[in-house]
């Protein structure tokens, strides 16, 4: 019998994206969960990491051993301005986040390599997707005539900020004045903050400096991409999103989140946990609905002693049932871990905590939070409130959009690391909000982020504004593999 001849077209090949993530874990977290996205989307990836960032790859990888998701490992390269072994923020104290960046760009020379020997092969990269802290990608993509995209980890307003500072320079008027306020003229509202609350990064950057020039380099190459791609969603940062922002050069933004994986789905994101999310979900099955507080200022932040004081004697005050993720270092007072387990009332975490399912669990319902990106949008995925506590980055910025614009949360300092709220503001605010004596307003901001939450879930969801968005995005890179190599 002679064959059936087919009249089918041959499949596009997959697109195939280098992604390379900035070595932090509030970096690498989202920009990993999106590279899941992506690749259950049919998009191939190579993801970037130094010996140091090998690790917080494995659950992608594992997650996805079809091959879509491959481990480039690259030598952390070395520079004059950093000490031998540091290859992470993790590692790093703040003052050498600038000089990690201006490193961490010597790999653009073995990635331009590495590109190009796939460039005539059926591997070769249509595109690269670098997180916002590496601006070298833009221009290398650009000499390489492949598409460049930027990942934000942080927000549409609070990437804004951060690139208008670079780009514009302002400095305050009295350099002595830490509250000398610096506006955003290129920005919906015109926004002005203190001094203070800037980016620590922008704040020690030194014109003529060769480590602050190359930082601020690094993030005006990122106003040279084709777009830039988002952990947000519409209805969160709409006022931001409505039209291209001067702040980021008019650029594209795609707002594709919130990306973060059920909570089976996200235990080892960021690394092992040290407690498992099953115990934790145990403990807090004997409390009531909305009756605990979870706490964590981060992976980055250390809170300085009268921080920790104060928050550690106002939960005692006030009784109210508590998770706190601490990390190994934070300074709690003497004996205070031990009396909350005696207490049967808190629990003190030391190390990486299952925060995404501690936040969608019934029993939490406030969350004190650094408000970094990450925890914000985990936070209102959950439908959890929450009670700010702003210490540096783009923190201000998201703290104020989530008190003064979205009414989702209530300010417990602004003071930052430098000024710490007494123990008496603390157990006012713990009490108004977890203990029901707040009234009327904190009713409010309980209601809005259950509404933000069902926003951040339609986002999502099959024809939601960031699902069109993701569809979108895979859909220009399957173009992009359809089309022949430009010469």
């Amino acid at each position: 019998m002679a064959a059936m001849a087919t009249t089918d077209k041959p499949t596009a090949p997959a697109p195939h994206v280098l992604v390379v993530p900035y070595p932090a874990q509030g970096h690498m977290i989202p920009l990993l969960d999106l590279s899941g996205l992506l690749a259950s989307r049919g998009v191939r990836l190579t993801v970037v990491a130094t010996p140091a960032t090998t690790s917080l790859v494995a659950p992608l990888m594992a997650a996805h051993p079809d091959g879509a998701v491959r481990l480039l490992v690259l030598p952390f390269p070395s520079h004059p301005a950093l000490p031998a072994g540091v290859e992470s923020a993790k590692d790093a104290p703040p003052t050498l986040f600038a000089a990690l960046i201006v490193a961490f760009a010597g790999l653009r020379g073995p990635l331009g390599s590495w590109i190009r020997e796939r460039s005539d092969t059926p591997d070769r990269v249509v595109a690269i997707l670098a997180d916002h802290s590496c601006g070298w990608a833009q221009p290398l993509a650009a000499e390489l005539g492949i598409q460049g995209i930027v990942f934000s980890p942080s927000g549409v307003y609070g990437a804004a900020v951060l690139h208008s500072l670079f780009r514009r320079r302002p400095r305050r008027e009295d350099e002595n004045d830490d509250e000398s306020p610096i506006s955003f003229p290129d920005l919906p509202g015109s926004p002005a903050y203190p001094w203070r609350q800037l980016s620590l990064l922008y704040r020690m950057s030194k014109a003529g400096d060769e480590v602050s020039e190359g930082v601020r380099r690094n993030f005006l190459w990122n106003l040279e991409s084709s777009a830039f791609v988002s952990n947000t969603f519409r209805r969160l940062e709409e006022r931001y999103l409505d039209a291209p922002l001067e702040g980021l050069g008019f650029r594209r933004v795609r707002a594709v989140g919130p990306v973060a994986p059920e909570p089976d789905a996200a235990g080892c994101r960021g690394g092992e946990t040290a407690v498992s999310a099953v115990d934790l979900c145990a403990w807090l099955d004997k409390f009531a609905d909305s009756s605990v507080v979870y706490i964590s200022f981060g992976s980055m932040a250390v809170l300085q002693p009268p921080h920790a004081a104060a928050l550690a004697t106002a939960l005692e005050r006030t009784e109210v049932a508590f998770v706190w993720a601490a990390g190994p270092a934070a300074p709690l007072p003497e004996g205070f871990e031990e009396r909350a387990a005696a207490g049967g009332r808190g629990v003190v975490i030391r190390g990486w905590a299952p925060q995404v399912a501690a936040l969608r669990h019934r029993a939490v319902g406030w969350f004190v939070t650094h408000c970094g990106w990450n925890s914000v949008l985990e936070a209102v995925a959950a439908g959890v409130a929450m009670l700010t506590w702003p210490m540096t980055a783009d923190q201000f910025v998201n703290a104020r959009l989530l008190v003064d614009e979205l009414r989702a949360a209530v300010p417990v300092s602004w003071g930052g690391p430098k000024a710490a709220p007494g123990a008496d503001e603390v157990a006012r605010v713990l009490d108004a909000a977890v203990g029901g004596n707040g009234g009327g307003i904190w009713d409010g901001v309980a209601a809005r982020a259950k509404e933000l939450a069902e926003e951040a879930a339609a986002a999502v969801s099959d024809g939601g504004d960031s699902w069109r968005e993701m569809e979108e995005l895979v859909q220009e890179l399957r173009d992009l593999a359809s089309e022949p190599k430009q010469l």
